[in-house]
C-alpha cells in the first residue's frame, strides 16, 4: 500500500495521477487528507481516502497503518512544521510504515545565517529523524519550482519590460512541480532507492540576466534586469499590497539565489524520469510565445 500525504495539494495529487498511470491499483493507493469534504476528486480517481492532520499524531498513526511506502510531503506551515514533522515520523514509525520518500528542498548552507533558515531549519530536522528513525526512507531536495517562476520575474514583466528582483547574478535549477512529481512516483513504485538523497534540480542553472535575454528574444522585446537591494525591493512589494509573509518568502529565496543556494546541476531526474527534464529556455518559451 503507498501513501500520499497532502494530497489534495499539487504535488500529490499530480504524485497520485502519475502513480495510476504507472499501473498502480487505485486500491493500492491512499490519499491522506484532513477532512472528507475535501475528497471528492480523489474520491472520483477510485483511490482510498484516509484522514489525518498533521496537528493529530493519533489519527496519523491510525491512517499510517498497513502502508508500507508513504510519501511525506513537507508541510506549508513555517510556524508549526517542526511539530507537525515529528508527529509524521514519529506516527509513521509507531504504524510499521516500511520506506519513507520525503519531499525537503535544495541548499548548501545549513547554518542560521542561511538566508532560508526559516525554511531549513525543519527540514534539516526532519531529515535527521528520518535517518534515525530505522525506517527505510528516500529525502527528494527539491530545487525551486519552474512553476514558480513567473512570480520572481513579475507577471507584468512584457508591459514593464523589467525583471526586478534581488538575485544579483545568482543562478537556479528550476524544474516543473510536476515533473518532480512524476519522479517520486517513480520512486514509490520500484525498487533501489532506500537511503539515497535525489537533487531534484535541472541540468542547467540559469541566472535572471539570461532569463531576461530568453524573454526577449521570445517576445522581440527589450527586457532589462535589476537587482535591487533586499529591503528595496520589500519596501516595492509591500507598496503593492502584498502581505508580509509572501513578501519575506519572496525576498528570502531571491537572496538565497544571490548566494548560489540553488545553483545546483543533477542528472538524478534524468535517470528517474528517463528523459531530459524540460529546460527553462523551453518553459519560457511556451510561456511567452506570442500568441497568434
Amino acid at each position: 500500500m503507498i501513501l500520499v500525504t497532502g494530497a489534495t495539494g499539487q504535488f500529490g495529487n499530480t504524485t497520485i495521477d502519475f502513480l495510476l498511470a504507472k499501473g498502480v491499483s487505485a486500491n493500492q493507493i491512499l490519499a491522506l487528507v484532513r477532512n472528507r469534504a475535501s475528497a471528492d476528486s480523489l474520491e472520483s480517481k477510485g483511490v482510498g481516502i484516509a484522514i489525518g492532520d498533521y496537528d493529530n499524531y493519533d489519527s496519523l498513526v491510525e491512517a499510517f497503518k498497513g502502508v508500507e511506502r508513504l510519501l511525506f510531503i513537507s508541510g506549508n506551515d513555517i510556524s508549526k512544521r517542526l511539530s507537525q514533522h515529528e508527529n509524521v515520523i514519529k506516527a509513521a514509525e509507531e504504524a510499521g510504515a516500511k520506506h519513507v520518500v520525503y519531499t525537503s528542498f535544495q541548499r548548501k548552507d545549513e547554518t542560521e545565517a542561511s538566508p532560508l533558515w526559516m525554511v531549513a531549519q525543519s527540514h534539516i530536522q526532519t531529515e535527521k529523524w528520518l535517518k534515525g528513525s530505522g525506517m527505510e526512507y528516500t529525502i527528494l531536495k527539491n530545487n525551486l519550482y519552474m512553476d514558480f517562476l513567473p512570480g520572481f520575474i513579475g507577471e507584468n514583466v512584457l508591459e514593464t519590460g523589467t525583471i526586478y528582483v534581488p538575485a544579483e547574478s545568482g543562478r537556479v535549477s528550476s524544474v516543473l512541480r510536476s515533473e518532480m512529481a512524476e519522479a517520486a512516483a517513480t520512486i514509490l513504485t520500484t525498487e533501489g532507492h532506500a537511503g539515497k538523497e535525489y537533487d531534484f534540480a535541472n541540468l542547467e542553472a540559469v541566472s535572471y540576466q539570461e532569463i531576461a535575454q530568453i524573454i526577449a528574444e521570445v517576445t522581440g522585446k527589450e527586457i532589462a534586469y535589476i537587482s535591487p537591494s533586499a529591503s528595496e525591493y520589500e519596501n516595492t512589494l509591500t507598496s503593492f499590497g502584498l502581505p508580509a509573509e509572501v513578501i519575506g518568502i519572496f525576498s528570502s529565496f531571491a537572496v538565497a539565489q544571490a548566494k548560489g543556494e540553488l545553483d545546483v546541476v543533477s542528472t538524478d531526474l534524468v535517470e528517474l524520469l528517463g528523459r531530459k527534464p524540460m529546460s527553462v529556455r523551453s518553459f519560457l518559451s511556451a510561456l511567452y510565445l506570442p500568441k497568434i
